[in-house]
Formats: C-alpha cells, structure tokens, sequence
C-alpha cells in the first residue's frame, strides 16, 4: 500500500531533538506536505560479483536492486530523485529512468567517498528540499516504512539521521557512538578506537539530511582518516561541531542488508521471499509449503487463493480469489481470475488470461491467450495466442500452431466448442460456437458454428501385414 505524502509536524509538542531515538510528534494535518529528494548511490562497480553486469542490476524477486531502492524511496515520499552514477554507466541510469522516467543521473568520475558521491548531485541539492534521503542501490530490502521514520526523525527537527542496527557480529562495520546517550559519532572500524570497536549498534550507511543544512553538512566534511575520502558517516560529526541536532533510527539487521557478491545476492532474495510469504497468508492465501513457493515483486494474490508446494510467481502475475494454484507451476505475466484452476505441472506465460472457473491441468502451456470462464485445457496441451470460449473443453495433446517461423497468428475457439484429443489447429483458423473437431485431427480451414470438422486419413486395414512385416525384418537382421 503506498504512503501518503508526509506533512509537517506541530512542534508545540514536547519533544527532545537531541535525543538520538526522542519520539516523534503526531503530524498537523493542516500543515503543507513537506519536499523530500532521495539521492540513490549507484556508482558502486561491484567486482565481487564477478559480472558483466553491475551489481545495482541484479535482481532479487524478478527486480534490479536498483529498482526495489527507488520504489521504496518513492513510497516513503519522495517527490524527486537524483541517481549517482559510475563513468559510463548508461545501463543504470537507463534502470533508473525506466522506474522513475523523472529521475535525474549524475556522474561520479572519481572515486572520493560517498559524501563525494553525494555532493555529484549538488545541482539538485541546491534546489532547496525539506528533507534529503541518502540511499545505496546495493541495499534492496530497506522498506518504506523505515525510510518514512527517517523523515519523521528529521521534521522532528534533526539535521541529520543515521540509520543504525544492533549487529550480531559488528567487525567491519562502521559504529554509532553515544556519549551519556547522546549521538555524537559514526566511527568507521578502521579508524575506531578498542573501546568502539566493542560498541554494537552499527552504521547501516543510509542516511536523513535537512535539505536546509545538506550542502553546508557535506561541505565542511574532510578526508582526514585511513582511506583518505570523504565519509558521508562525518555528516554527524559535522553537525555536532555546529551544535546542531541529530539522530538515529534503527532497522533490523537484514532489513539493512547489503549485497557485494552472490552469496548475499542469495541471502537478500530468501529474506524478500520470507517477506511475501508472510504478506501472502496474512492477506488471507494459503500456502500449503510456504517455503516452496517463490514470488516475484510484484505477485497479487487474492483471498482464499490457494497455491500448493513448489510453485514459481515470474513478474507479472495477479490471481483472483477463491483459485488454485496447484503444484510445480510456473506463471509469469498472467491474470488468474476467481475460481480458475492451475496445474499441477502447468506453465501460464505472459499474455495468458484464465476466466472465471477455468481450468487449466497438468502439462499444460497457455501464451497470449484468453480462457473465457470455465473453459477447460486439462492435459498435455500448448495454447499459444489464441481465444477460447466460455465452456469449451480442449482435448489431451491438442496444440494451436500459431508460427510458421515468421509472423505469429492467432485461432479462435467458440463458446462450449469441443476440441478432441491429439488435434492440430494451424492458425489463423477459427472454431465456431458448438463445433466439434475430431480427434488426431489437423485443422487448417474454419469450421463453422454447430459442424463436425475430421481432418485425417482415412484408416485402412491389411491382414497379417504385421507377421509378414517382422518376418521380412528378421531374415534380413539375420543374414
């Protein structure tokens, strides 16, 4: 469900800016929406994927990494975005534009730090926003939810906030560091001291800048440490110096889940998978193996659907209530209305359309093609771009030929028409209303409304071919 666009807040209420995790004040709702930019950070080159592609386009539930991080972004709110580029990247930037057509790309050239890389998009920071978001493409699974928390921390009057997690094991990660709980610090490990390194709320890397203070904040940041850049982590730092507030908000640890190679691209899909599935059987489906079945990003199920173990959502796929979905089928890009059946064994690709109470069995391939309500393709049958008519039955190895290795062509099957067994229909070709179609028969001429069409040899018979056949064979093998 997307959010509404946040408001201002009433800052009459008692609250506490300077404290990193102080609650924050309920929202005046007669107060103008406030302006949000998210700047997305897509220049990393991910070499520890070992790719052609760059990392930000990997997917995880049938969407780039790049795409979750501007969706999430763009629901908590943010009215504009600005994406950091490596040189040449037209692949994301193209990415980008393809989520969010308004999208700005700036390009980071050298490789300073990631205040440096904010700073790229410098043009769009001066155009004046209430709130900046600083986002990771490499970080798919933050939500929403937690990205509008953010906001609320900075409309709550923080200049700056760190997004942090308690880490099970901090090594490596960059430490959030209180003194007499104050926030007063994002150490990275290797500049931290031993008495940080034991600190176990982390820096998740995201961040919350006031759109007022951003330019001034990122400026005066200085590349003074072990690696010589400009840690957008010394924004805290740098607010504090000018005895401004700021603050934290935390996520858990595999929300704020960061992916350098495959082993963590697989561990971000099993964490997003998890997520579908609970949202899945708390909207009212049944999943009979939930850990069996895979969703894409954008799978719909409605109530009481049921989907039975080791079923496969590719994009694209809504499903209406009340139908089944039954084992090892694999549906992408396709409508599944109330009450329709599928599978097991099926595979719905893009374009297939399955009416009310359809029923599509086992072995059965449907593409670019309308089922009307309870016509039935039970068994071991390709329909491919074609119409049938509600209350038609197509029989077991019947196959719409629909290429002739140029051009594709559609075949109409008419309401309650009954295709029998093993038949051929060679598109474009239409079945009339109530018509009849032999069994082994191929198709190649429209028949019409209420006829019998029987297109196949005439059977003959030769007594005792067989026997003389097999002795003929047996002679010659012998000698």
């Amino acid at each position: 469900m997307a959010a509404s666009p946040r408001q201002d807040y009433d800052f009459r209420a008692n609250t506490n800016p300077s404290d990193p995790f102080s609650k924050v004040p309920p929202m005046s709702l007669a107060a103008a929406p406030r302006r949000c930019l998210a700047v997305i950070l897509a220049a990393g080159e991910g070499k520890r994927m070992c790719s052609d592609m760059p990392k930000v386009l990997h997917r995880v539930g049938g969407r780039s990494m790049l795409a979750h991080v501007l969706a999430a972004t763009a629901e908590a709110g943010a009215t504009a975005v600005a994406v950091v580029v490596g040189p040449e990247r037209a692949d994301v930037a193209a990415e980008a534009r393809s989520v969010r057509p308004e999208a700005r790309i700036f390009e980071q050239r050298d490789r300073r730090g990631t205040a440096h890389a904010v700073l790229a998009a410098r043009e769009c920071l001066e155009e004046g926003w209430d709130e900046v978001l600083v986002a990771f493409a490499d970080t798919p699974l933050v939500t929403a939810e937690t990205f509008g928390r953010m906001r609320d921390s900075l409309a709550a009057g923080n200049v700056v906030t760190a997004l942090g997690f308690e880490a099970r094991d901090p090594t490596g990660y960059g430490r959030l560091v209180l003194q007499d709980g104050a926030f007063v610090a994002i150490r990275e490990h290797k500049d931290a001291t031993g008495d940080e390194r034991r600190i176990t709320l982390c820096n998740a890397g995201l961040m919350g800048l006031s759109g007022a203070r951003a330019i001034e904040l990122l400026s005066g940041i200085r590349d003074d440490n072990a690696q010589g850049e400009f840690y957008l982590t010394d924004a805290v730092a740098e607010a504090r110096r000018l005895g401004l507030p700021v603050g934290i908000v935390k996520a858990g640890e595999t929300e704020v889940m960061g992916v350098n190679d495959r082993a963590q691209l697989a561990a971000a899909e099993a964490v997003f998978q998890n997520r579908m599935r609970a949202t899945a059987m708390r909207d009212g489906a049944t999943l009979t193996a939930p850990e069996t079945v895979y969703f894409s990003h954008d799978t719909r199920l409605g109530r009481d659907v049921t989907v039975e173990p080791n079923v496969v959502f590719g994009p694209g796929v809504s499903v209406a209530d009340g139908a089944v979905i039954h084992a090892f089928s694999h549906l992408e890009g396709a409508t599944v209305r109330q009450g329709a059946s599928v599978g097991p064994f099926a595979r719905l690709r893009p374009g297939a359309d399955l009416g009310p109470e359809a029923r599509v069995g086992n072995f059965v391939e449907v593409k670019n093609a309308q089922l009307e309500a309870g016509a039935k393709v039970n068994h071991l049958t390709y329909i491919g771009d074609a119409r049938v008519g509600e209350g038609a039955n197509i029989g077991a190895g019947t196959i719409t030929c629909n290429y002739d290795g140029f051009g594709k062509y559609r075949t109409t099957i008419g309401k309650g028409a009954f295709v029998g067994s093993n038949s051929s229909l060679v598109a474009p070709v239409t079945i009339g209303d109530g018509a009849y179609v032999g069994s082994g028969s191929v198709v190649t001429k429209d028949v019409p409304a209420d006829a019998l069409a029987v297109a196949r040899a005439r059977q003959s018979i030769i007594a005792g071919w067989a026997e003389a056949f097999r002795r003929r064979m047996r002679s010659a093998k012998s000698s």
